[in-house]
């Protein structure tokens, strides 16, 4: 059977030495062979990863020719196809083998963390039966001092083999406390890697991430952290003197180690001290590794130099943190586009005597959420007034320009007329047939002047509030139509309800009441209670103020996760209605 690996990390050659050590108990070779066979490879393996680049390690186990009690297991060791010098001598190392081997078990190859467990415990379960050995070889050697005591020979020959013992059983307990320091700082490197990838990756804010770098990095794997971020050379007019290893690791993608001496650390290129920072080592590593560099990292070492393995470490955490940022700046520079087109588009609020009007747009703060929710107030040619609320599914740019294109059709629908529910079954149409992937909610109420009713009509959309001069409140919740788009054909019915002169109706969107927590129900009922609150006065005299007081206590449990518009329609009193 013949088994080959390619090695790079040090992942890789854990993973391979705990498959040797595999392989080696299952075709039964004895306990202290196979130690000083695994010990010596992870030797060699140390070696190879700190010279870097890739490697290949072959195992091949043969059957015992004919005559011969043992087959062999024969290990080489030899540089990657991108390796160089590819003349290098191979390493090698071969034990006797005694029996033909599970083919399970040696189809067995360490994968993950409880592998990595069950192969130390496999190493101190070796380490007992190396002792049941010593203890047996012991046993023999207080024999011979028994038998050999009257003679000086036998006195030398009984210290000669003490000694032996001594040597192997120091060699033994040293091996197993290398092995379980590797295997500990492997561990702690992988958890602090996984743990750092999480916390840098849970924020879309780059500048946040920034901020997170330095004290994640400090003090255990540098002395210092700078972060060159090529984007904010713009909004700095006297850019930062940067090291010149800085300039070539942005340059070339490659990470830099700038110092008088060597650093051989892996995958990382020496260059010359730095001017700026001559008596410190720096290690410079484009963020990310590997990819068009949207910044650099500069680190000081904790100590005097960096463990090899903390710097395959550090450069690993920069590919993962360079795509973080990357990630972020994108969101970030969307979520502004959206925001703006949407802010651009909203309406500014006609001026109409006896009805006063109030509108309140705050985009979403967290998640991919911007771009879905509108207002809008227009007159129509019979000089009533339309307003309007709504919601289109999805998020982000493309949502924001498909509210756009809703506004701009309900305006071209109500020049020709027609009421509340037929302007909206007229949308439903329009978004059907241009946008058939594309749903959305809406309400609409008319005004005319002078009379004292509005005129309504809801597809898919939260009810209407409406609140009397007197204070009362109840929800308009006359059957609603389905919501606009769906593949259904449909006429929506207008609704008709009293407003007399001091009644305010309340039009607004799902993010000011839904939670997830909770759904939309109770979010409704607060919103009536917060509404009822409000004194007739600064309803007739502050509408503005009045849908800011209505904000501050509907949104206080919010996460912000969704845009938040209300309408608030108002129609004037004539005089003030007495207090509730």
């Amino acid at each position: 059977m013949t088994r080959t690996w390619c090695l790079s990390t040090i992942t890789d050659a854990a993973r391979v030495r705990i498959a040797v050590a595999r392989i080696a108990a299952a075709h039964g070779v004895p306990v202290l062979d196979r130690t000083r066979l695994v010990t010596a490879l992870t030797t060699q393996l140390r070696q190879c990863l700190t010279k870097g680049g890739t490697w290949q390690l072959t195992l091949e186990t043969s059957a015992p020719p004919s005559g011969t009690e043992h087959g062999r297991l024969e290990i080489t060791v030899l540089p990657g196809p991108d390796n160089a010098p590819a003349d290098q001598p191979a390493w090698r190392a071969a034990v006797d083998l005694t029996e033909p081997g599970d083919r399970d078990a040696v189809a067995q190859v360490a994968s993950d963390a409880p592998t990595l467990a069950e192969a130390l415990f496999g190493a101190d379960d070796d380490t007992a039966r190396v002792m049941e050995k010593l203890s047996e070889q012991e046993a023999l050697v207080a024999f011979h001092r028994e038998e050999l005591h009257q003679t000086n020979q036998g006195v030398l020959a009984l210290h000669a083999e003490l000694d032996a013992a001594g040597e192997a059983q120091r060699a033994l307990y040293a091996a197993e406390r290398e092995t379980r320091r590797e295997a500990e700082n492997a561990r702690r490197r992988l958890t602090f890697l996984a743990d750092a990838s999480a916390i840098l990756t849970s924020s879309l804010n780059h500048a946040e991430i920034l901020r997170r770098l330095p004290q994640l990095l400090t003090p255990g794997y540098a002395r210092s952290v700078d972060v060159w971020l090529f984007t904010d050379e713009d909004t700095h007019p006297r850019p930062t003197p940067r090291p010149a290893a800085a300039v070539v690791a942005a340059r070339t993608g490659r990470p830099q180690y700038a110092a008088d001496h060597p650093g051989g650390l892996p995958g990382v290129d020496d260059a010359p001290p730095s001017a700026l920072q001559p008596t410190r080592p720096l290690l410079c590593i484009p963020l990310p590794v590997g990819r068009p560099a949207v910044g650099v990292m500069t680190l000081m070492p904790p100590g005097e130099r960096w463990d090899p393995d903390d710097a395959v470490m550090l450069i690993e955490l920069a590919r993962r943190a360079g795509i973080a940022i990357d990630n972020a700046q994108r969101f970030e520079h969307s979520s502004y586009i959206a925001e703006t087109l949407q802010r651009a588009l909203l309406t500014e609020l006609p001026t109409t005597p006896g009805l006063q009007l109030a509108a309140r747009y705050l985009p979403a703060t967290h998640g991919l959420n911007i771009g879905g929710d509108w207002y809008d107030a227009f007159r129509q040619p019979d000089g009533s007034l339309i307003t309007v609320i709504g919601d289109v599914t999805g998020h982000g740019l493309h949502a924001a320009v498909m509210m756009s294109q809703l506004r701009t059709a309900l305006r071209a629908y109500a020049v020709d007329g027609g009421s509340p529910g037929q302007l909206l079954t007229r949308l439903h149409l329009f978004l059907h047939q241009l946008h058939p992937d594309l749903y959305a909610t809406a309400v609409i109420a008319r005004f005319r002047p002078g009379e004292p009713t509005v005129t309504w009509a809801a597809a898919g959309h939260p009810p209407p509030v409406l609140r009397t001069p007197e204070g009362r409140v109840r929800s308009l919740n006359a059957k609603p139509g389905a919501m606009l788009g769906i593949p259904l054909q449909q006429d929506i019915g207008d609704h008709t309800v009293r407003m007399p002169a001091g009644s305010t109706l309340a039009l607004y969107t799902d993010g000011l009441v839904e939670r997830r927590a909770h759904g939309i129900d109770p979010g409704i009922s607060r919103l009536g209670s917060a509404l009822a609150a409000l004194r007739s006065k600064d309803l007739n005299e502050d509408l503005n103020g009045s849908a800011d007081r209505i904000l501050e206590p509907m949104l206080r449990d919010s996460e912000r996760d969704d845009d938040v518009c209300l309408l608030l329609c108002h129609i004037d009193s004539a005089a003030e209605p007495p207090a509730h």
